[in-house]
């Protein structure tokens, strides 16, 4: 197995095990099994219907598909422009958590870490 094409597979991995593990965590707090605290509710559903997308790209990851850097950087680009939409809500005198700053930090990291190994991949034709 190729480098790029293993890194891609372990991205795979990652975003599919990110994406369930955050479809459990949003699903259990939206239908009220988890207590948050000051929930940021438009961060909250991102999050969770993201989880479903993150799972998907995964799976285009683990399977070489080229249209994987797409949906990897477009998941990057739309977890960035929630993250500038809390940091405004922040500013604006908002009640959140600061676990909800961490885990989009987080997510942030995750996600640009995952869009570029797959961009590399695709720049060496490990995908599509």
């Amino acid at each position: 197995m190729h480098k790029t094409n293993r890194a891609s597979r372990i991205a795979g991995a990652i975003a599919i095990g990110f994406g369930v593990l955050t479809l459990m965590s949003g699903g259990s707090t939206l239908l009220g099994g988890l207590d948050m605290g000051q929930v940021v509710l438009f961060v909250l559903w991102f999050n969770t219907l993201a989880g479903l997308v993150y799972v998907v790209a995964g799976v285009g990851l683990w399977q070489g598909r080229r249209w994987a850097f797409a949906l990897s950087l477009a998941i990057f680009a739309a977890t960035l422009l929630v993250f500038a939409a809390l940091g405004l809500h922040i500013a604006q005198g908002g009640p959140f958590e600061m676990r909800t700053v961490y885990a989009m930090t987080l997510r942030s990291a995750v996600w640009g870490g995952i869009t570029l190994v797959a961009r590399q991949a695709r720049s060496t034709g490990h995908l599509g």
